[in-house]
């Protein structure tokens, strides 16, 4: 019971710090991903034509969703416990009665939050320009909650090992950024020269962002067991990963 109250408190805090600076958290990445819908689906989408056999717009609003789940469940995270590391409110946190698994759980559980309501709102958005077919809804929601929780475990990772702000940027811009983008957003894996394609299938989020895409059209480019297969592992690499630096105190105790 005394642990569930600290969950609660860690978690209902970082609920309530992302949806009271949402200006910030919630807003930018509408408007960035409206801009996308706007450019991408309707103007240059309307000449581009049909993907797999389906309107281009509805090609690439799976994966626009799930791109906001993932970058805000790391953001969410990286940002949240660095700036707990940085004002030292982590040292009151560790020397109370408080396991690693609740603060660990707190945290990651606040960008999870975030991601799913961040990628909801852009599905909802996504609505506005065309009409967003469900065709596996179970896989929407498992795809979804189990990325923003691989990706909340890699924001908590990197605030760990983060020793300035700069450092809580380098990994979201220089590689996440890029296997996002290069995930299959915006095209089909099967669009690549064949080189390319199997470099490709070494992305993690390409695997991700066609099971989300599944959940959504009913077609994938591939096997959507791989991308469960892959997400279970990782999860389960990166979740031991992060309780065992946190219990050995790794980034926070000199």
């Amino acid at each position: 019971m005394r642990h569930l109250i600290a969950l609660q408190t860690i978690l209902f805090r970082e609920i309530h710090r992302f949806l009271r600076i949402w200006p910030q958290t919630v807003l930018p990445p509408v408007v960035t991903t409206s801009l996308y819908f706007l450019i991408f689906g309707q103007l240059i989408g309307n000449r581009v034509g049909d993907m797999r056999g389906i309107a281009y717009m509805d090609f690439i609003v799976p994966g626009v969703v799930l791109m906001s789940v993932i970058t805000n469940a790391y953001g969410n995270v990286v940002a949240s416990f660095y700036s707990t590391k940085f004002q030292r409110n982590i040292e009151e946190l560790l020397s109370a009665p408080v396991p690693s698994w609740v603060i660990l759980i707190g945290y990651v559980g606040g960008g999870i939050v975030r991601g799913i309501v961040v990628g909801s709102v852009v599905a909802g958005i996504a609505a506005c320009f065309t009409d967003v077919k469900l065709a596996h809804p179970a896989v929407i929601v498992s795809v979804s909650a189990m990325t923003a929780t691989l990706f909340a475990l890699a924001g908590f990772l990197n605030a760990l090992f983060a020793n300035s702000f700069d450092d809580i940027s380098i990994i979201p811009n220089f590689v996440l950024t890029p296997l996002v983008y290069l995930g299959g957003v915006f095209y089909s894996v099967d669009m690549l020269p064949e080189f390319w394609r199997k470099v490709s299938l070494g992305n993690p989020i390409l695997y991700m962002v066609d099971a989300f895409r599944y959940g959504f059209l009913g077609v994938s480019d591939l096997n959507v067991q791989s991308a469960f297969i892959i997400l279970a592992c990782c999860l389960a690499l990166l979740g031991g990963l992060a309780l065992l630096l946190l219990e050995r105190g790794t980034g926070l105790k000199s």
